[in-house]
């Protein structure tokens, strides 16, 4: 979630993920999601910004090891004679 403020109009506008907001003013700040667009970004100010966390692994660390030594496996080349 970030929040900026246009400085033209002094708007504060915090983001959402899947609507679009703007300030409204000559400027058009404009926010959605992690994307800020303006005419002019030298008027724009980023008040704060959060990073979302990624959500825990929902596998255990045996599993995890399990993928990766099934990932590491070779594959046989059998070989046989066409008679």
């Amino acid at each position: 979630m970030l929040t900026v403020r246009c400085k033209e109009c002094g708007v504060e506008l915090t983001s959402h993920h899947i609507r679009t907001k703007c300030c409204g003013c000559p400027n058009m700040t404009t926010v959605k999601g992690e994307t800020i667009t303006a005419l002019d970004l030298n008027r724009v100010v980023m008040v704060s910004s959060s990073k979302e966390t990624k959500k825990a692994s929902l596998f255990t660390s045996e599993d995890l090891a399990y993928q990766n030594a099934r990932r590491n496996r070779k594959i046989r080349k059998l070989d046989f004679e066409i008679k």
